[in-house]
C-alpha cells in the first residue's frame, strides 16, 4: 500500500499499539512506612491506564479516529478498560482478550508534582509484533503510535521487524518509550532510526543518550542528548513537563513552545496527552512544527486539572481556546 492509498482507505487515523490497564489511583498519605503502620488516605479511584490507552482516549477526545491494538484479561479489570474505552470513542477491535493471564494492573502513589507506580505486568506483554501487524492490515491507520516498549518486551524484540513492514504500508510511526524499569534501555538503536518521531520526556531523552553512546558517557544536558538522538533519522519531541516541549532534527533544536499555567490535581498521564494532543496536530495536517508543540504541549497541560489520566483531557475546542488564548 503507498501512502496516498492509506490516506484513503485508513479506517482509522491512529492505531496506538501497548498497554492497556487500571490505575488504581491513591492520593494523600501515600509514602508506604513497614511496620504495620496504617495509613489514611485522601481518595482512591480506579481509573482507565496504560500510556497506551490514556494516548488512544486523548485523541479520540480530541475527535481523532483512533483504534488501540493490546491485550488484557477476561475479567473485571479487563472489562471495566473495554467499557472505558469504549465510552470514550475508541476503536477496540484490536483488543485481544486472553483467558489466560490478569488483566495488568499500575497502583499510583500520587502527590502534587510527583508519583510512584507499582505495576503488575499481567496480559501487558502479551501483544505480539504478528497481531499488531493484523491489526494494522485490517483498520489501514494513517498512522502507529506505540508505547510503553520496555514492559513489552516480547513486542520490543520483534519491533525492527513490524516497523519495517509499517513503512513498507506507508504508515508513519512514533513511539513513546515510557522508563525502563531495568534501566538498561536496550534495543533502541535498531528502533529509533526506524520512527518517524520519538517523543521521551527530559529524563528520557538522557538515560536513552547515554545508552546510545558507546561509551556510555552522559550528555550535557538536554540539548545535546535530544539532539544527538535526532541524529538517528527521527524527530525527537520532548516534554519538558510546564515548560512545554522542544523538538529536535538532524541535531538541531528546531521549535519550543511553552506549557500552560494551570492547578495542577494530578499529573498522571500528563505525558500520554501531550502524546495525544502533538499526534492530533501531526495527523490533522498542521506542518508547522512550532504549532504542533504548542497543541501538545496544552494537552498535556489541561489534563493534569483533574485525577487520572484521561479524566481532564481536553476536547479539540477547548486545546484550540487554549491554544489560542497562549498566543495572545
Amino acid at each position: 500500500m503507498s501512502g496516498a492509498d492509506a490516506l484513503v482507505d485508513a479506517l482509522v487515523d491512529v492505531l496506538v499499539i501497548g498497554d492497556a490497564n487500571p490505575d488504581l489511583l491513591l492520593t494523600g498519605d501515600t509514602r508506604p512506612r513497614f511496620g504495620q503502620a496504617e495509613q489514611l488516605l485522601d481518595s482512591a479511584d480506579m481509573l482507565l491506564g496504560g500510556s497506551a490507552a490514556i494516548v488512544a482516549c486523548g485523541l479520540a477526545r480530541l475527535g481523532v479516529r483512533t483504534a488501540l491494538a493490546a491485550v488484557v484479561g477476561a475479567d473485571r479489570f479487563g472489562e471495566f478498560m473495554l467499557d472505558t474505552l469504549r465510552s470514550r470513542g475508541v476503536d477496540v477491535s484490536a483488543i485481544e482478550v486472553s483467558p489466560d493471564r490478569p488483566t495488568g494492573l499500575s497502583v499510583v502513589l500520587s502527590e502534587p508534582g510527583d508519583r510512584a507506580i507499582l505495576t503488575l505486568p499481567g496480559t501487558i506483554p502479551a501483544l505480539t509484533a504478528d497481531a499488531a501487524l493484523d491489526a494494522v492490515d485490517r483498520l489501514r491507520p494513517r498512522h502507529v503510535h506505540i508505547a510503553s516498549y520496555f514492559l513489552q518486551p516480547g513486542l520490543a524484540a520483534a519491533l525492527p521487524g513490524l516497523l519495517d513492514g509499517l513503512r513498507e504500508r506507508g504508515v508513519t510511526v512514533s513511539i513513546d518509550t515510557n522508563w525502563d524499569p531495568a534501566e538498561r534501555w536496550t534495543g533502541l538503536h535498531e528502533v529509533l532510526p526506524r520512527v518517524d518521531v520519538f517523543l521521551p520526556n527530559e529524563e528520557e531523552a538522557l538515560a536513552v543518550a547515554t545508552a546510545l553512546d558507546d561509551s556510555g558517557t552522559a550528555p550535557e544536558g538536554l540539548d545535546a542528548a535530544a539532539s544527538a538522538i535526532s541524529r538517528l533519522g527521527c524527530r525527537v519531541v520532548v516534554k519538558a513537563g510546564a515548560e512545554g516541549g522542544r523538538a529536535y532534527e538532524r541535531g538541531s533544536l528546531v521549535a519550543h513552545a511553552p506549557g500552560l499555567t494551570v492547578d495542577v490535581v494530578d499529573t498522571t498521564g500528563a505525558g500520554d496527552s501531550f502524546d495525544a494532543g502533538y499526534l492530533a496536530a501531526l495527523v490533522g495536517g498542521i506542518a508547522d512544527e512550532e504549532e504542533r508543540l504548542r497543541w501538545a504541549a496544552a494537552a498535556g497541560s489541561l489534563s493534569v486539572r483533574g485525577l487520572g489520566g484521561i479524566g481532564a483531557q481536553a476536547t479539540g475546542a477547548e486545546l484550540t481556546d487554549a491554544v489560542a488564548g497562549a498566543l495572545r
